[in-house]
């Protein structure tokens, strides 16, 4: 049956590609990769031979409607994303939504999600949380922060390298530097790392580091007295 498949892929290791998701890419008639580069070695890997075409934030917008036309012709098609689940900071919502106007069956896998692990190896409330994914660079940046100073969930950010510190920094400006976070990097890798601490420890323990990897900040909540 023709359908849009969302595949989770491995963050980092190689053996949290689950059974399913390797079937499923597999079986379905076109493989939607965000960057058809890093999907191939992956794909290479598990001796996935569907054929594959990049699907991303420059130009997912100009392919929904074809897309959703070849699944109502009764294609099934797989979206992948470098790593992770589709449409978490990656491209998939655009396409989901179409499908779902158009009545066409999605499916989610489940799988990796890098916020996941960081979040329950933070020591912090997970009970309540609250996802804000990559904030701003600049343009609308002030008002996300000030709209969170009375944020009481946990809170969830993904940052690059380069920007961890300044993203630090201004979360110690905002939320104060006693606030406790907890940052983790190069998640399921062989140099995972999970550094809780302070804003200001953070700060500090960083500033002093070469820092590589995709980062997950996870903030501690208002009154939280963790």
């Amino acid at each position: 049956m023709s359908k849009l498949y969302l595949v989770p892929t491995p963050i980092g290791n190689l053996e949290d590609m689950t059974l399913r998701a390797i079937r499923i890419l597999k079986e379905a008639d076109l493989i939607l990769a965000e960057d058809t580069r890093t999907s191939r070695p992956l794909l290479n890997h598990f001796e996935i031979k569907t054929p594959l075409q990049a699907h991303h934030l420059f130009n997912e917008h100009e392919q929904v409607e074809r897309v959703v036309g070849e699944i109502k012709f009764g294609k099934s098609i797989a979206l992948i994303t470098d790593a992770g689940t589709p449409g978490i900071s990656d491209p998939g919502f655009l396409l989901v939504r179409e499908c779902i106007k158009n009545e066409i069956e999605v499916e989610c896998l489940p799988g990796a999600t890098a916020f996941v692990p960081a979040l329950v190896n933070s020591g912090l409330p997970c009970d309540r949380f609250c996802f804000e994914g990559f904030l701003p660079h600049k343009k609308g940046r002030q008002t996300k922060l000030e709209s969170l100073v009375e944020e009481e969930r946990t809170m969830i950010f993904y940052e690059s390298p380069h920007r961890l510190i300044k993203t630090l920094t201004s979360f110690s400006e905002y939320f104060g530097q006693e606030r406790r976070a907890s940052v983790s990097r190069e998640i399921s890798k062989f140099y995972e790392e999970n550094k809780r601490g302070t804003l200001r420890e953070l700060i500090a323990y960083f500033s002093q580091k070469t820092i590589k990897g995709e980062i997950v900040i996870i903030l501690q909540g208002k009154n939280d007295k963790a």
